[in-house]
């Protein structure tokens, strides 16, 4: 499950809109054409409003060198790929990872030693996906992550109390649904595209383990899984709404009486709700189980193809370990989101006080990230298991069984490389 609020607007030619770039920039020669230090910062394109003027005002900040940010629209994740390819690509670039093809395939650099006397101050859950062979290989920005939200008056009314246990989510969702109320809004496929894994470690689970093999080889997987089937044929999800999980607007509207959403929407629904909601992490299954939340971080790196490795280092460092200040700016003046840094999201004036500093608790506490050695054909075959037996009943033993032979056997193949 990939932890994002980015517009990714479109399809476009990478090799296209790798060309319509430029060439006449000074990049080639590692200076502009005043002889200083020229570095190509790359973003995906943000929808939230004041974000690419923020990110400009830090590069022109920057003493170091001269920053020119790149702004692109389109398919980002593609643009990237096929940049890290050629010399004409970025020096530094914002990416959803780095992924486990990039940092094997020797395109990005090393940036441990950028964490020196503060690896212990980033969110440990983000960090781990940026780290493979004792390295870290990206610098988390932000951190994103999903919760439920839950109405404080629709649940007193019905005398049910904000669950704790999956089996008590189930209940809560069927006390709740009455009217045209649902009780649990999931997403309009009932919870199999956003929910990932998230179920597995609600049951104290994991997608892929320490020693690098399938992490739900455990009958406890299969019997959370068939919780999210009971919700689905009791009728108590929200199915067909206007919008999908991520906008708040069912919730806020009164069409279901507990919403998974991300921490985005939380001004939103506080500004329509004032007092009368409530968050809670995905509820904790069976005995071993404990509560769960997703999180995911985009991160900033540095291309290996740069001719100006050391300085865009340097540049990385000064902007997402240094300066504290454009971190807490990032995170919450164009949005809602929490610093990557755990001092930064202690002492931030928007996340010290009600909901939003239940947020940060639940993340520091319950918050765990895709594991980097999770790939995408991993991801593809338990999503369509997850949909198969939420959607169609499909058994749950015998999909999480074809799934694990899976994922063991691509966790052999990447181990290879």
């Amino acid at each position: 499950m990939t932890i994002s609020r980015r517009a990714l607007l479109g399809t476009g030619a990478a090799l296209g809109l790798l060309t319509a770039c430029g060439s006449n920039t000074g990049r080639d020669k590692g200076g502009s054409a005043d002889g200083e230090v020229a570095l190509a910062h790359w973003y995906h394109q943000y929808g939230e409003s004041g974000t690419e003027a923020a990110v400009r005002r830090y590069a022109a900040a920057y003493d170091g060198a001269k920053v020119t940010v790149q702004w692109r629209p389109g398919n980002y994740d593609q643009q990237t790929a096929a940049a890290l390819l050629t010399a004409s690509g970025p020096d530094v670039f914002e990416v959803n990872g780095p992924t486990l093809d990039q940092i094997q395939g020797g395109q990005v650099a090393d940036l441990t030693a950028l964490f020196d006397g503060v690896k212990d101050d980033f969110n440990p859950a983000v960090l781990a996906p940026k780290t493979y062979d004792g390295k870290i290989w990206g610098v988390p920005q932000v951190v994103d992550t999903q919760f439920l939200y839950y109405r404080k008056s629709l649940l007193k009314d019905a005398g049910v109390q904000p669950p704790g246990t999956l089996d008590e989510l189930v209940d809560a969702a069927r006390a709740l649904t009455r009217n045209k109320v649902k009780g649990l809004f999931l997403g309009n496929d009932g919870g199999a595209g956003v929910l990932g894994g998230t179920p597995l470690y609600a049951a104290g689970l994991s997608l892929v383990t320490g020693d690098g093999r399938a992490g739900f080889d455990d009958p406890a997987a299969a019997r959370a899984l068939g919780k999210l089937r009971t919700l689905y044929t009791d009728k108590s999800l929200l199915l067909g709404a206007p919008s999908d999980w991520s906008d708040p607007s069912a919730f806020v509207q009164g069409l279901t009486a507990m919403q998974w959403s991300g921490l985005w929407a939380l001004p939103a629904v506080q500004q329509a709700l004032g007092d009368d909601f409530g968050v809670l992490p995905f509820p904790k299954d069976g005995p071993g189980g404990k509560p769960s939340v997703p999180v995911g971080a985009y991160a900033a790196a540095v291309s290996t193809r740069s001719k100006r490795q050391a300085e865009a280092k340097a540049y990385v460092k000064w902007l997402w370990v240094e300066r504290a200040d454009f971190q807490e700016d990032f995170a919450l003046s164009y949005g809602f989101h929490i610093p990557a840094r755990l001092s930064l999201a202690r002492k931030a004036a928007k996340l010290r006080q009600g909901a939003a500093a239940e947020v940060v608790g639940l993340v520091t506490e319950n918050g765990y990230a895709q594991p980097l050695l999770w790939t995408p054909t991993m991801q593809s075959a338990y999503q369509d298991a997850l949909s198969r037996i939420i959607k169609d009943g499909a058994s749950p033993d015998g999909e999480l069984k074809s799934v694990i032979r899976k994922t063991n056997d691509e966790l052999q193949r990447v181990k290879k490389r």
